[in-house]
């Protein structure tokens, strides 16, 4: 499996292209949102002669979203999103108004996806966990042959997502990190919604989030 991560909008969000050896792709978090950032994804696609077949986020907050309804439209894709964030897709123009994001049109979330569902491109599976915290409906996607995981904004290199807006929840957070994330295994690698990549084992010594509770400092509730 190849991963591109692009990086978009002022939130600096981190958009993923996903494909293998077939030329299927999905795209993760379309946040593109200027023209050239749009131009930037699309010729990328080209470029690399990609077949996109499904955009999935991980979360409904509008910095993964801006690029959504675009990519639909450009590839004939339908739009997958777990059920309980989608009150924030429907929400976005209001929201993106308080971050000074126009949001012209609110795609249709085509497929809803729940904890153990299943996102297939070509040869490859990717494995929806369910870790809400961030949002209500945040999602995880896993490919356990090469042990890769898209943390969205669940889990970040040395920190975690903010849990202060609407539907967000620290203990579910950390609950989501330590008995969903953190099992999957030290040599995971992590693709974070914002900032670098990651490993698994890298956050279990260094994430300050997660030393406190494994040291017993802090339980989540």
């Amino acid at each position: 499996m190849n991963i591109a991560q692009l990086t978009f909008n002022p939130f600096q969000e981190n958009t993923y292209l996903l494909w293998d050896e077939t030329g299927q792709a999905v795209i993760v978090d379309a946040g593109n949102y200027t023209e050239r950032e749009t131009a930037q994804l699309l010729h990328f696609v080209e470029e690399k002669g990609l077949q996109p077949v499904l955009a999935v986020n991980t979360h409904g907050h509008v910095d993964h979203l801006l690029g959504v309804e675009r990519v639909k439209q450009a590839y004939g894709i339908p739009f997958a999103l777990h059920a309980e964030d989608r009150f924030l897709v429907e929400s976005a123009p209001t929201h993106g108004a308080l971050y000074g994001f126009k949001v012209d049109a609110v795609p249709e979330v085509d497929r809803e996806l729940a904890d153990g569902d299943e996102v297939r491109f070509g040869n490859t599976v990717l494995r929806v966990i369910h870790t809400p915290g961030h949002t209500p409906g945040h999602i995880c996607l896993y490919e356990p042959n090469e042990k890769v995981l898209l943390t969205g904004d669940t889990l970040f290199h040395e920190s975690i997502g903010r849990t202060d807006l609407p539907g967000g929840n620290y203990g579910w957070i950390m609950k989501s990190i330590i008995d969903r994330i953190l099992p999957l295994g030290e040599e995971t690698v992590i693709y974070p919604g914002h900032g670098p990549s990651s490993t698994l084992g890298h956050e279990m010594h260094y994430n300050p989030f997660i030393t406190e509770v494994m040291e017993g400092e802090v339980r989540p509730v």
